[in-house]
């Protein structure tokens, strides 16, 4: 008995066949002019296999009709194209999810940055700002009015003269006033001055007469503005009790100025200039130097001679 017929099946495409019905359906793709001329109608899809043929012959591979024929067919049913879904917020979180590490990579960036900023802010513009704020309400509350009222409390202690008070309590008003509008500009003027005032009623020093060799003990001089008259002026330095030579501020009476000088000159009547210059004649020495003396506890000097109220720093 004869065997039945078999029935002829088809066989399974190759790994190969589909890498190159996939090759032809990426060759079409890229080649616009090939799909827009040749893949429309069967007369053309014949003509459009006979192409792709004579491409793979010219690189040497031999594929067969049907090999081709799928890949046309693969292009036309987009089997091997892929199409995005459409944009939606649950797309749009996978893919950053997908990112994250991208993303991550740039926040960290972005805060560090942010927190570069926002401390080089702190650092130079809002810290110094609080200091100086914080500064000015300790002056005001604190500083200031312990400053004002303590250095008068001083000056009232260390004065001997009747003169100092009044002076002292003067500016201790202006100071109370201040106080009391928080004027800091006002505070800060009557704080020096007060500290100006206890450092004058603390000097102590005796106004001597200069007679070393070398040096000038006198001088006179034409007053400003071609007067005809003379100037006599007596050259002195204050000395303090132990010996040190003292700096004070002198008004010059020739400039209007006043200049911190360690000596400088006093204007005397003519007899006294010429009585201490007679002094010095005598011996190279000036015997009676003693000009004047600033005792501790006054504001003004004591004058040993006669004084003719005027100053100069510079001859």
């Amino acid at each position: 008995m004869p065997d039945p017929p078999t029935i002829p099946t088809e066989k399974p495409h190759k790994l190969d066949d589909l890498m190159i019905a996939m090759d032809v359906v990426d060759i079409v793709r890229h080649r616009e002019d090939i799909v827009r001329r040749e893949l429309n109608g069967e007369a053309r899809q014949a003509d459009l296999i006979e192409r792709l043929r004579e491409i793979y012959r010219q690189q040497g591979i031999e594929v067969s009709d049907k090999v081709l024929a799928e890949g046309v067919k693969a292009l036309e049913e987009s089997r091997f194209t892929y199409t995005p879904k459409p944009p939606s917020w649950q797309r749009t979180l996978l893919e950053a999810w997908v990112k994250r590490k991208r993303y991550g990579t740039w926040a960290a960036l972005a805060a560090v940055l942010a927190l570069s900023t926002c401390s080089y802010q702190y650092m130079t513009v809002t810290r110094p700002a609080h200091l100086a704020e914080e500064q000015t309400r300790i002056e005001l509350a604190e500083t200031l009015p312990k400053s004002i009222r303590t250095t008068h409390a001083d000056i009232l202690r260390t004065a001997t003269a009747p003169t100092v008070k009044p002076r002292a309590d003067q500016l201790l008003a202006d100071g109370e006033r201040a106080i009391r509008d928080k004027d800091r500009a006002a505070m800060r003027k009557v704080a020096t001055e007060l500290k100006q005032l206890q450092a004058n009623v603390a000097l102590e020093y005796t106004l001597t007469i200069v007679s070393r060799a070398g040096e000038t003990t006198g001088v006179w001089r034409r007053p400003p503005k071609g007067a005809t008259q003379r100037n006599y002026y007596i050259i002195v330095e204050p000395i303090a009790p132990d010996g040190r030579k003292l700096s004070i501020p002198i008004l010059n009476e020739e400039s209007g100025r006043t200049d911190v000088v360690d000596k400088f000159g006093v204007r005397v009547p003519q007899a006294t200039w010429e009585a201490v210059s007679a002094d010095k004649r005598d011996d190279g020495i000036v015997q009676r130097r003693r000009f004047g003396v600033k005792r501790r506890g006054t504001l003004d000097t004591e004058y040993l001679m006669p004084f003719d109220g005027g100053m100069i720093t510079k001859w």
